[in-house]
């Protein structure tokens, strides 16, 4: 029988999967979650479980899953050379809610990458994160944004089979730009990623719409193959608009190829929300088009999320923050993000208009589908305890995970 005082019972405004339980309550027991509901009704075999005292209109959402994130907190995953600066910045995050995260890399030499992949399996495998994103090297050098062209590559199998080694099975998405996929070797490279575990997310890209629908299908064909299916079975496509060509009546790249496949749930549309990659208006719209099972809210953050402006790195790049733009110092392009997912949903719900319950989903249940985790990202019976409390202003009061408070 579980014992009712290892757990606690948190009473507000709770954020499920499908509405606002304006006066409802989460009950969590040995690490997962026992009952969620109206706290009136809280089932009389819990009345031995603590109840939390929280703020007034306090809002209880669950613990975010961020797939797409480079650093925060002064630390680097794609500099890292140990496990304390792993940790330090998984923990910037984790302080802000987000309770799953995917460590990413940026183009580097093969031999650095290999090495930074194996310090992040280890860091998988400590729990530290959750798993490894490759952003790169199989890039356009015309949509490199911050990634440095100098050692960006043809896909070819040799070099998918190698970062894929390196990663020991930690590896679970992969950024490829479609016109690198189009011939048999890069068609092989998506096939071995496949075969992996690892989904292909397509980006940083200069393609042409039937190069993008072609990659597409390469990617959809590569996961039918494998046996079972891989981690939730659909491919990404990498922080749209943002790395790509950009939309035009009369050139259209990427961008409609990417939304018509959403919207028909053949893949999945990344978006920073973080109001600087993109205007919230255009992120409403692109969810009205494709809805909400179709899109993801990343972060793309950098070594500079929670810290002040200045100067930081990512990979072999140099940047300049101001005024919380992190940018390239030598040149414009915007390098990462500077935000913490958190603040993702409160631009979506504040300046976006979108739905209280729609922004939060896109920032946990979502992620968790994406990766092929069926035990979090939504406040109901029998998840894995991760929640987030917040004030009704949606900043962050107190952070679960596994039913224990960390932050």
């Amino acid at each position: 029988m579980a014992d009712m005082s290892q757990g606690s019972t948190w009473i507000g405004q709770v954020v499920t999967p499908d509405e606002l339980i304006t006066e409802g309550a989460v009950v969590t027991v040995d690490g997962k979650i026992a009952w969620v509901g109206q706290a009136s009704q809280i089932p009389a075999e819990f009345d031995a479980v603590p109840i939390v005292e929280l703020q007034s209109n306090s809002m209880i959402i669950p613990g975010l899953v961020d797939v797409h994130c480079h650093g925060g907190g002064g630390a680097s995953f794609p500099d890292a050379e140990s496990l304390e600066q792993v940790e330090v910045a998984a923990t910037e995050h984790l302080k802000h809610g987000t309770t799953t995260l995917i460590a990413s890399l940026v183009t580097a030499p093969i031999d650095v990458l290999e090495k930074r992949a194996a310090l992040l399996a280890e860091a998988t495998r400590r729990g530290l994160i959750q798993g490894i994103h490759y952003e790169g090297p199989f890039l356009s050098e015309a949509r490199c944004g911050a990634q440095d062209p100098r050692y960006l590559i043809p896909a070819t199998p040799e070099v998918t089979k190698r970062l894929v080694n390196a990663a020991e099975g930690m590896a679970v998405t992969m950024t490829i730009a479609p016109e690198t996929c189009l011939d048999d070797q890069g068609k092989e490279s998506v096939r071995i990623l496949a075969e992996g575990d690892i989904l292909p997310s397509w980006g940083h890209t200069d393609c042409s719409v039937d190069q993008a629908k072609s990659a597409i299908q390469t990617g959809i064909d590569a996961l039918k193959a494998t046996e079972g299916i891989v981690r939730g079975g659909r491919a990404t496509a990498t922080h749209l608009f943002n790395g790509m060509r950009p939309l035009h009546h009369r050139d259209p790249g990427p961008v409609p190829a990417f939304l018509s496949a959403a919207k028909s749930g053949e893949i999945v549309v990344e978006m920073i929300n973080d109001g600087i990659h993109l205007e919230p208006a255009l992120v409403a719209e692109v969810l009205n088009l494709v809805g909400r099972d179709n899109a993801v809210f990343v972060t793309d953050a950098m070594a500079a999320a929670g810290m002040a402006d200045g100067s930081y790195v990512l990979g072999p790049q140099e940047v300049r923050v101001e005024g919380g733009v992190a940018r390239l110092a030598h040149g414009n392009a915007i390098a990462g993000g500077t935000s913490h997912l958190l603040d993702g949903v409160r631009t979506a719900v504040v300046k976006g208009e979108v739905d209280l319950v729609d922004a939060v989903y896109l920032a946990s249940a979502q992620g968790a589908k994406i990766l092929g985790l069926k035990d979090r990202g939504r406040l109901e019976q029998g998840m894995r305890a991760d929640l987030v409390v917040t004030d009704d202003n949606l900043f962050p009061v107190t952070v679960v995970r596994e039913g224990k408070e960390v932050a």
